[in-house]
């Protein structure tokens, strides 16, 4: 399970429409495409991205980029909320399937990580260079755990809001680019996610949808956790599926995992996805514009909020490569209301040294 996450779950506030994953400025292109596109074996090509909840931007900040040498790769905003940030962290291009964001709510109450939460996350350290990890770990007052999983050696810690992170020791896929500019030696940078772990009630109805729906496959069973696999098997193509004892369901606020997005390779690897989902009486929305991607949403039976994202446009449609995170950035649809959007939001420091908003 990991570090220990006991948690009071206090509420300190609250806003019931804070937590919605999915809102306006839609655009639905399932009619567009019709139904000549969906494919009815489509499956994901991995993780696209997980987004979670933290407290103070400026602490997730230094944790992700200074602790773990990723890059801030876009500062933007949640477009449901535009009052509060969306953070994105990832490999040196932003790849999908290396990208962590988080909405900073310093003044929310803090989560309670159990079932149907995305609990764990896990990165892709490169073979040989765990001690580097270790060391790094020890010098900076972080604890953590270490154990073996399917074989792969690992370490297992809390980020500064009590999120489960993991760093596993494997083969890498060449689609993530380490980020040289992080103060991490690129032969030791992460390289992308690992996988995720499902806290789920009854893994056999979680595990029943990923596979006869979107073509994951079991691989592996060990110490009551069942890790499936798609496409190629890869690292980023990884998901565990779980059952903890005495835990209760996830509370989300600060600390927890927001949703887990999934990889489409365009609109209509997505529109097939989607109509997959529906076929195995799920609820997904239409298809959402976010600009750095288009989304889909929907709970999966195990509760856990599944998104499906494409992999285009990408993070360098309103940025130059060179120069991702290093300013706030909006959607067109938001950039009229830049100066009150501004006036809600904190102040941070990138690494850069840039003083936002």
């Amino acid at each position: 399970m990991g570090p220990d996450r006991a948690r009071s779950g206090q509420r300190k506030g609250h806003k019931t429409n804070i937590f919605a994953p999915f809102g306006t400025g839609i655009s639905c292109i399932c009619n567009k495409l019709g139904s000549s596109c969906v494919e009815s074996s489509m499956t994901p090509q991995g993780i696209h991205h997980i987004t979670a909840m933290c407290g103070t931007p400026q602490r997730n900040v230094d944790f992700y980029t200074g602790l773990l040498g990723m890059r801030l790769v876009k500062v933007s905003v949640n477009q449901d909320d535009p009052g509060i940030y969306h953070l994105y962290y990832g490999d040196a291009h932003g790849t999908p399937g290396s990208i962590i964001t988080f909405f900073p709510w310093p003044s929310e109450y803090r989560g309670r990580t159990g079932l149907g939460e995305a609990a764990a996350t896990a990165y892709t350290v490169p073979t040989g260079h765990l001690d580097y990890w270790r060391n790094c770990l020890t010098e900076a007052g972080v604890a953590f755990e270490e154990g073996t999983r399917f074989g792969e050696n690992y370490l297992s810690l809390l980020d500064p809001d009590e999120m489960i992170v993991e760093l596993i020791e494997s083969n890498p896929d060449d689609r993530f680019v380490p980020y040289e500019g992080g103060g991490v030696p690129a032969d030791s940078a992460l390289r992308g996610f690992h996988s995720t772990t499902l806290w789920v009630a009854d893994p056999s109805v979680s595990e029943r949808f990923l596979v006869e729906s979107w073509g994951f496959r079991r691989v592996g069973e060990e110490d009551g956790r069942i890790r499936l696999a798609v496409a190629e098997g890869r690292p980023h193509q990884l998901v565990d599926l779980e059952r903890p004892e005495g835990l209760g369901y996830t509370l989300t606020g600060v600390g927890t995992v927001h949703h887990v997005a999934f990889r489409a390779e365009d609109d209509a690897s997505e529109v097939a996805l989607r109509t997959q989902a529906i076929a195995a009486g799920l609820q997904p929305t239409e298809q959402i514009e976010r600009f750095y991607f288009r989304s889909v949403y929907f709970r999966e039976p195990g509760h856990i909020l599944f998104e499906i994202a494409t992999d285009q446009p990408g993070f360098a449609v309103d940025e130059a490569p060179e120069s991702l995170g290093e300013r706030l950035v909006l959607p067109p649809w938001l950039e009229p209301r830049r100066e009150e959007i501004s006036m809600k939001l904190p102040h941070f420091t990138t690494p850069q040294g840039v003083s936002l908003p």
